[in-house]
């Protein structure tokens, strides 16, 4: 049976997407429409028709530093993409999709990741084809669809939050602009210390809070009607995803903020049935990271996968390539 080509549109707008079928966060207009009014995040959404149906999608973002042009560039994407029933096979949607994204930013980009692959193997050929190179990564995720929640957590965990309720910490939903602002003063302080991690501009805490209620969560910790602590959680079908989290761990040492802070979220996932809980970044497979450790501590099952680079200096990547594969 001759089988139609597919064809590729590329949006650079969310309101000129049509409606798409899916339930993936990662691959939504409604993370499309956050990033795009995100300062320094430009985000463009690739789809892949089969005649006129959608049978694939991969959201693609942008970020620029404002120290460089080029350097600091990077474009990356969560996961692989998103897909619907097909006379293609999955991976052939993804080869084209992969073959578009390469081409449009291996110039515009110094730096071209694809990170928090569901399957790790998923795409192996055609990455390698494409010029990309795998680096081991970590995965933490949490079984949350039991009736006991802190099962696995740590005998310290648990005495941890007992002892930070007790003492007066209140865990809550951050229903006002007034309560994200507060919270993204919080957390800009709390990652202006982490060289490596990234936090988007406010706008994007806040069209979460505005516009999609049912995709994402910003969860508070409060003292004495202060945000002492606070977590985003984005939600997409049956999965919970930890964005970003923080708390004042120094001023309120006896109340642990930032244990709070992810706990607030996981009870949350818990109650509105939510089989999963994933922490969005465990590092690379290093046996010392203060963060992952941190996270491990509430329960959950750690799992090695991969990320896949390409770099825009081709001799670097060549090299690279030799290293890693």
């Amino acid at each position: 049976m001759h089988r139609m080509a597919l064809r590729l549109a590329t949006y650079y707008h969310a309101e000129d997407v049509p409606s798409l079928p899916g339930s993936n966060v990662f691959c939504s207009v409604e993370m499309f429409r956050a990033l795009q009014q995100t300062e320094g995040t430009r985000p463009v959404l690739l789809v892949a028709y089969e005649e006129e149906r959608v049978v694939g999608k991969l959201l693609c973002i942008t970020r620029r530093s404002l120290r460089s042009r080029l350097f600091f560039t990077k474009t990356y994407v969560y996961g692989t993409g998103e897909y619907f029933p097909s006379s293609f096979r999955k991976e052939e949607i993804f080869h084209e999709l992969l073959i578009c994204f390469t081409s449009r930013f291996k110039d515009r980009s110094f730096l071209l990741e694809f990170r928090n692959l569901e399957e790790p193997l998923f795409g192996y050929r055609y990455f390698r084809e494409c010029g990309y190179f795998p680096v081991r990564w970590m995965r933490v995720r949490n079984s949350i669809h039991g009736n006991c929640l802190d099962k696995w957590m740590s005998v310290s965990r648990k005495r941890q939050i007992t002892r930070a309720l007790k003492g007066g910490a209140e865990m809550d939903i951050a229903h006002t602009e007034d309560e994200v602002r507060e919270f993204f003063g919080l957390l800009k302080r709390y990652y202006s210390s982490k060289i490596q991690r990234y936090l988007p501009d406010i706008d994007f805490f806040l069209y979460f809070q505005r516009e999609a209620s049912e995709r994402a969560k910003i969860f508070i910790v409060r003292y004495k009607g202060k945000i002492i602590g606070g977590s985003l959680c984005l939600f997409s079908g049956k999965d919970a995803y930890l964005l970003f989290s923080g708390g004042l761990r120094k001023s309120y040492p006896l109340l642990y903020p930032g244990v709070l802070a992810v706990w607030g979220a996981m009870v949350y996932a818990h109650e509105h049935g939510y089989a999963h809980f994933e922490f969005i970044d465990a590092g690379l497979p290093f046996k010392k990271y203060g963060y992952r450790d941190f996270i491990l501590r509430f329960g959950g099952r750690q799992m090695s996968s991969r990320r896949w680079f390409r770099v825009g200096w081709k001799w670097l990547n060549r090299l690279l390539v030799w290293f890693y594969v």
